[in-house]
């Protein structure tokens, strides 16, 4: 068994050769998609994929990371980690179950230390039809310059403004506004894009690579930055649909000590969202029953990571920011979406390892 801290990772690039050593040792099926622009260190970016099980399995598991770039730091360890745990490599044989692990789904913004793709886009709000008319996010126009000033850190003013927002609307009416999507600021926060990613473009190559022969799908997408430090939140990742809900409790939420949370019925810590990554299953796959969830792992108070995330913001607008400056925004961000001690990762690694073996014994109805 795999040491728990040894599966993080301190880089992407030692993430990623973690990650892919850990998959060849283990036998699964390799292959990468290098991405068009190099990593921080001008290493090589890719989406790696690995697979474990038969190419014709009718049962499929997909556990990704690094939807958000930065949370893959979570996330590859997790990957990693699972790489090397013999038990549950033969829960999902034995029950018949093949995994495919996506590892760095925005291995860009995983390696600068971004949430956002190169395009600066969020990947999880950038799943729209965009031969019809995008969504309207007007709360978020309205906020954008304060989300945004022009200098760092905001002077009073700003933060009288946004605290007064705060007090009188609500937190979650600004977590709503700010973290919905928006299509209209191309370097705002949480912006949606134009037009398909290079992320999206290739996840949805990999689904039909290897998804389109399998009948029962499910899928873990890891992230981290909501909710308390360390707890590990399932929230209900596919359309308002009753009865994926009820599969997808019966599948996670532990006879209640796990519970299934949705951002359809305001149980989430997440906000509405648009846009969403798991839309392309039914898209790419339609002949495959899907059942997803995303476990977010909480890391420290929303409105710390909502100022790490609009100071990260800012410096992408200010490359001319004095270099300390920078160096402490992109350890902040950091920060704000992975807690790099080890009692964290422990908790990290029991609860992901707990859904891993949730969904076999849903996807092979032991549950």
């Amino acid at each position: 068994m795999m040491d728990i801290p040894t599966a993080f990772s301190a880089s992407y690039k030692e993430a990623r050769i973690k990650f892919l050593e850990g998959a060849a040792t283990a036998g699964f099926q390799i292959e990468s998609h290098p991405h068009p622009l190099p990593g921080r260190d001008g290493e090589e970016l890719a989406m790696d994929v690995a697979r474990s099980g038969a190419a014709n399995a009718q049962k499929l598991l997909i556990v990704s990371s690094a939807c958000h770039g930065v949370e893959g730091y979570c996330g590859s360890g997790v990957q990693t980690y699972a790489t090397h745990d013999q038990e549950w490599l033969a829960h999902a044989a034995d029950h018949g179950v093949a995994v495919l692990y996506v590892h760095a789904l925005n291995p860009y913004g995983f390696s600068h230390i971004r949430r956002t793709t190169h395009e600066n886009v969020d990947l999880n709000r950038n799943f729209q039809d965009f031969s019809k008319p995008l969504p309207d996010n007007p709360a978020y126009r309205a906020l954008s310059p304060l989300i945004l000033p022009q200098v760092w850190p905001p002077d009073a003013a700003n933060q009288a403004a946004v605290g007064g927002f705060i007090q009188t609307q609500g937190m979650p009416a600004y977590q709503a506004a700010v973290s919905r999507g928006q299509h209209e600021f191309p370097k705002g926060l949480f912006f949606g894009g134009t037009a398909p990613t290079w992320s999206n473009l290739t996840l949805r190559q990999v689904l039909r690579t290897h998804v389109r022969q399998a009948q029962d799908v499910a899928w873990i997408d890891l992230h981290t930055g909501l909710g308390p430090s360390g707890v590990g939140e399932r929230i209900f990742a596919s359309g308002d649909d009753a009865a994926t809900f009820a599969r997808a409790k019966q599948w996670w939420s532990g006879n209640g000590a796990t519970p299934i949370t949705s951002i359809y019925d305001g149980s989430s810590t997440s906000a509405f969202l648009t846009g969403l990554m798991w839309s392309a299953i039914p898209q790419e796959c339609p002949q495959a029953r899907y059942t997803g969830i995303a476990m977010e792992f909480g890391t420290q108070p929303m409105m710390e990571v909502s100022d790490a995330l609009r100071a990260e913001h800012w410096l992408n607008i200010h490359p001319e920011a004095p270099s300390e400056q920078a160096r402490q925004i992109k350890q902040r961000l950091k920060d704000a979406f992975y807690t790099d001690t080890d009692a964290w990762k422990a908790q990290i690694i029991s609860q992901a390892r707990q859904s891993l073996f949730q969904a076999v014994d849903g996807l092979s109805g032991d549950k």
